[in-house]
């Protein structure tokens, strides 16, 4: 119910399993596995990677041999560090990418801590009704929540395979830009599930009900170039360009007007929500509180002065 789940075979190893039995990418996994314990040596920080560059940060899932399935670790860091960009004056926009050759197959619940269990009375069964809502939210909703809810521009540069909850995490950006070898795969209906993750609030609003049903109810591969075309992503590069094609929007994002950007975001991810008139007062309580920025004083002297406005980002 989480995308994608790695599963342990006998000897406890983490195995990725991304498509059917007979598919190439189950293929292309079988010899692939991560020892738990392995995993839980390394930092971190090392498994999401973070750095901030000419005032763009970069987030970068860093577990290429399990293609990037995220544990709840993991995924509590990305939240973590969306969050901070969203306050930090030294942040102006977000890459979010991945090493190797998946961006994100999925959530992987067996790697990272997690809450224990509370105890249960006895009688009560194993599994009581709520669990699997509330594991939902607190897990790949508020991941997909963090991307949209984040003050700044977040690009998503996807290197390869994003499936299940990894395809909601790239969709949820504001920008996508795909290596030619990424593939989208709406993976859930493959395991019997529903979509998570935002899934079915998503992909509506960025293709359309029809499209978005076809995707979810078939669970097929997605190529990047397919992709483009539905409109799920803005552009498909070369895999060694993808970074510096990432950066350079990122840089120009970075040089802009930081807060009328991210009241822009607000007011886009809002209007599928709001009537004609819930989204015509929050225009004009935006632009109240944009026009008493600095950038949006910069921007009304440079357009007098007939130069290029220099924005500081507040």
């Amino acid at each position: 119910m989480l995308g994608d789940i790695s599963t342990p075979d006998r000897k406890g190893d983490v195995r990725v399993m991304l498509g059917p039995a007979d598919s190439p990418e189950r293929r292309d996994q079988s010899h692939r596995r991560t020892d738990v314990s392995d995993q839980a040596e390394q930092p971190l920080e090392d498994q999401v990677q973070h750095k901030v560059e000419n005032q763009v940060a970069w987030i970068t899932l860093n577990r290429p041999e399990v293609r990037n399935a995220v544990t709840p670790d993991q995924r509590n860091r990305v939240i973590d560090l969306l969050e901070e960009a969203s306050a930090s004056l030294d942040v102006r926009a977000v890459v979010l990418t991945a090493t190797g050759k998946g961006f994100c197959t999925g959530a992987d619940l067996r790697g990272g801590s997690r809450r224990p269990a509370p105890k249960k009375p006895e009688g009560a069964p194993d599994r009581v009704m709520g669990e699997a809502a509330r594991m939902i939210r607190r897990g790949a909703q508020r991941l997909i929540a963090s991307v949209l809810d984040c003050e700044k521009p977040v690009i998503a540069a996807v290197n390869g395979t994003a499936a299940g909850i990894g395809a909601h995490l790239a969709f949820a950006c504001d920008l996508v830009v795909a290596a030619e070898e990424a593939r989208f795969i709406e993976v859930f209906v493959r395991r019997g599930i529903s979509p998570d993750g935002g899934g079915a609030y998503l992909l509506p609003r960025l293709i359309g009900l029809q499209k978005a049903k076809e995707l979810i109810f078939f669970g097929d591969d997605l190529s990047a170039a397919e992709a483009k075309e539905i409109g799920l992503v803005n552009r498909v590069v070369p895999a060694d360009a993808l970074a510096s094609t990432a950066a350079e929007l990122a840089g120009r994002l970075a040089t802009g007007p930081t807060k009328a950007l991210g009241m822009a975001k607000w007011l886009l991810n809002r209007s599928f929500d709001s009537d004609r008139q819930t989204a015509f007062d929050d225009e004009a309580w935006a632009q109240e509180l944009i026009t008493g920025t600095v950038d949006c004083g910069e921007g009304l002297r440079s357009f007098a002065e007939r130069r290029s406005p220099e924005f500081k980002g507040f």
